[in-house]
């Protein structure tokens, strides 16, 4: 039987001859003209969605009105640019939009655009003429900061108030904002008074309230001049990636399309590597600016870039520079990224205004951070491992060097094996997923032989992926975390734990639900040769199967139901796949055949009981419930006073019940936790990789939710 592997590099041949043999049934014409990209792309890209998607969407005027609604969603998130009138003008395509990716054309995205230029000109205006007069705060008035509860302005003169009351807001938070940092100043001032009476100090005067909202409107002013000033860089092949990618997103969530600079990025989530210079950058006054270098890298080792310098050109080798002052963020990044072996060079300001042209050689970057981790955690005796996984990550690329999530936490479970761990928690919380074949791999790390998920394709063809290895890696005590936002091959091992009872599962009510398999398929690869001059056109990622857990049941929509639910912090926000526009829905199949792990048998009962009791008397977990329930009244309470004297009480009572928690985090006992021996013998004296560790186990030692895993995990032992 051939290899889960295999089968998926089958499919991917399959479904790539389905895009060629598609592209060549649109584009072979008995004339001679030459298509344009744009009408090229949404063809070739509708194609390919028609007939390779887990649930194709008919191409009607039902079609039509889901992509009008998104994109004009997305257009406009906040409801400030365009007028009623817009909307009525641009719905005449609300049942067009299928005729026109039909003819590769698109005029409603046309239509938008050319509407939300006029109207952001205009606003820019607005924003201007508001911001150059003073607001009072003294009124009884209020501003709906829920977009979805708005709707457009009907005129012009609705839309210069609903900006009013935008900037007002915006400017009385800059002035609360103020009046803080003046009373903690003049209470320091105070202190230092107190203790140091013969020290004279030079102190700040007070700024009055005048001259605290005109410091504000000016903040909000440069503000937004340098937010319009990055939407004046959007140029017409980003407006129409972005439309392409509605087009995707109206399938599902997670079917997407890929300007070829976004690829770049997508594999970068995924593997943890790129190549680079190694820096990390930021845009302040229109400047792009070192915040900081990555350890290892290649501007770390060059030595000569340093963090606040700021990058005024950048040369590809010997080639003429490019300015990047004024330039976006994202621009000024993809000028200095580039292929290993390569040379960048960077003509920078130094703080002292020294100026310095300094060369490069890109290579690839490692992100630490993104890597599965562990530690040892010592309670009462007892010793628990610990491992995070940020993502499960993969280089499919079969880049020398790459790294598996799975292979790595394989590891990790042999150096806690080395330390005589007597039971492991596994965190998958915030753990977005990624590599299928490496959830299938790591659920195998615990238990024996047998089927881990059910993959089934739109045509109803349902196959089984088997983890193949009859050996165990770790047959001990288990608890894996998750939350809301462990999502895909998070829950393909959370739900495979839970299916054949090896481990306990605990956090927030359900993880994500995202229980779809996704491949990524370079269009320029589908394209006929007669396109290479207007190529690269990109990437499609689409949703091409279903997986669903051994016991027949989906984790789509619904997620993975924990075995103990835990109060979330999180718990209050609409998060997860049911939130998400147009999600495929939960169903199930046929139960596949397993058996479940029985050396011993898992006391979940009695494991949930005692958790339940160590919570409901835990300061803690209560006041994180407490917390929740608030945050919920106050997340739907959406209308917010434009008077500063209420806005300051609201702000006072949400810091109180803040402090309150940071107070009973406070008097929590801290766990102990340590560093691996092995993981110490091999940094040795890189003070770089023992202050990641620290900053690493800073955030675990006062986790409650840890705290409580490691009690199951000992109630287990």
């Amino acid at each position: 039987m051939s290899s889960p592997r295999l089968k998926v590099g089958l499919y991917a041949s399959l479904v790539l001859a389905i895009f060629v043999l598609a592209s060549y049934k649109l584009y072979r014409r008995n004339d001679t003209s030459i298509p344009q990209k744009d009408e090229v792309l949404i063809k070739a890209m509708l194609q390919g969605l028609s007939a390779a998607h887990y649930q194709p969407e008919r191409i009607d005027d039902n079609f039509s009105k889901r992509v009008f609604d998104l994109y004009l969603k997305r257009v406009d998130v906040n409801k400030k640019f365009l007028l009623a009138t817009d909307v009525k003008q641009l719905s005449r395509y609300q049942a067009d939009i299928d005729d026109q990716v039909r003819r590769g054309t698109h005029e409603f995205l046309d239509m938008t655009t050319q509407l939300m230029d006029q109207r952001t000109k205009e606003v820019q205006e607005l924003y201007r003429d508001i911001l150059s007069k003073p607001f009072e705060f003294t009124s009884d008035e209020s501003y709906q900061s829920e977009p979805d509860k708005t709707t457009f302005a009907a005129d012009k003169a609705a839309q210069r108030e609903e900006w009013r009351k935008y900037l007002k807001f915006q400017t009385m938070i800059r002035v609360s904002e103020m009046m803080d940092e003046q009373a903690k100043r003049k209470e320091k001032n105070n202190a230092t008074a107190s203790t140091a009476s013969n020290i004279v100090a030079t102190v700040e005067p007070d700024r009055t309230p005048a001259q605290m909202e005109a410091e504000a409107r000016k903040r909000v002013l440069k503000y937004l001049n340098e937010q319009f000033s990055d939407m004046s860089q959007t140029d017409a092949n980003e407006r129409l990636a972005s439309y392409a990618n509605t087009i995707a997103n109206t399938y599902d969530p997670h079917t997407e399309y890929f300007a070829p600079r976004q690829k770049d990025d997508f594999d970068e989530a995924l593997t943890g590597r790129f190549e680079g210079i190694g820096a990390s950058l930021q845009e302040k006054d229109g400047q792009i600016k070192v915040a900081d270098l990555i350890p290892g890298s290649a501007s770390y080792r060059q030595g000569e870039l340093k963090a606040g310098d700021l990058i005024l050109r950048v040369a590809q080798g010997p080639a003429e520079p490019v300015s990047v002052e004024g330039l976006r963020l994202d621009k000024a990044v993809a000028l200095i990224k580039g292929k290993k072996g390569t040379e960048v060079r960077l003509t920078v300001k130094k703080p002292d205004g020294t100026i310095k042209v300094i060369p490069i050689i890109r290579d690839v970057v490692i992100r630490e951070e993104t890597y599965a981790q562990s530690v040892l955690i010592n309670d009462t005796g007892k010793k628990i491992g610990y491992i995070r996984l940020p993502g499960f990550y993969a280089d499919f690329n079969d880049n020398n060097g790459g790294r598996s999530s799975a292979d790595d936490v394989k590891k990790e479970l042999a150096k806690l094996k080395q330390e005589n761990a007597q039971g492991v928690v596994l965190d998958l919380r915030f753990n977005g997923g990624g590599s299928l074949q490496d959830a299938v791999e790591m659920a195998g790390l615990f238990f024996d032989s047998g089927p881990v998920v059910q993959v089934r394709s739109g045509q109803g063809q349902a196959s089984i992926l088997n983890d193949r290895d009859p050996s165990v890696q770790y047959g001990g005590p288990l608890v894996i975390l998750v939350n809301k936002y462990s999502a895909s091959a998070s829950e393909i091992l959370a739900a495979a734990i839970q299916d054949y009872k090896r481990g306990v599962i605990m956090g927030s009510a359900s993880t994500y639900g995202k229980g779809t398999v996704q491949r990524i398929f370079d269009l320029d690869d589908a394209m006929p040769a007669e396109f290479n001059n207007i190529k690269p056109f990109g990437s499609l990622k689409l949703t091409t199967q279903k997986f669903y857990r051994i016991n027949g049941g989906s984790t789509q929509f619904k997620g993975v139901v924990p075995d103990i639910v835990l109060p979330d912090v999180y718990s209050y926000l609409d998060e997860g796949e049911k939130e998400s526009d147009y999600p495929l829905k939960w169903d199930e199949i046929t139960s596949a055949r397993y058996r479940v792990w029985n050396t011993p048998t898992l006391p979940v009962d009695k494991l949930k009981t005692n958790s339940q009791a160590r919570v409901a008397a835990s300061p803690s977990f209560k006041l994180i419930s407490d917390m929740v329930q608030r945050r919920r009244k106050r997340k739907d309470d959406t209308m917010v006073s434009l008077k500063l004297a209420t806005f300051r009480t609201e702000q006072a009572e949400a810091k109180a019940e803040a402090d309150k928690y940071e107070q009973i985090e406070k008097g929590i006992q801290p766990l102990t936790i340590a560093p691996l021996a092995f993981d110490l013998k091999q940094w040795g004296p890189d003070s770089v990789k023992v202050n990641r560790n620290l900053r690493f186990t800073k955030s675990l030692k006062k986790d409650v939710t840890l705290r409580e895993a490691v009690a199951v995990v000992k109630d287990q032992i």
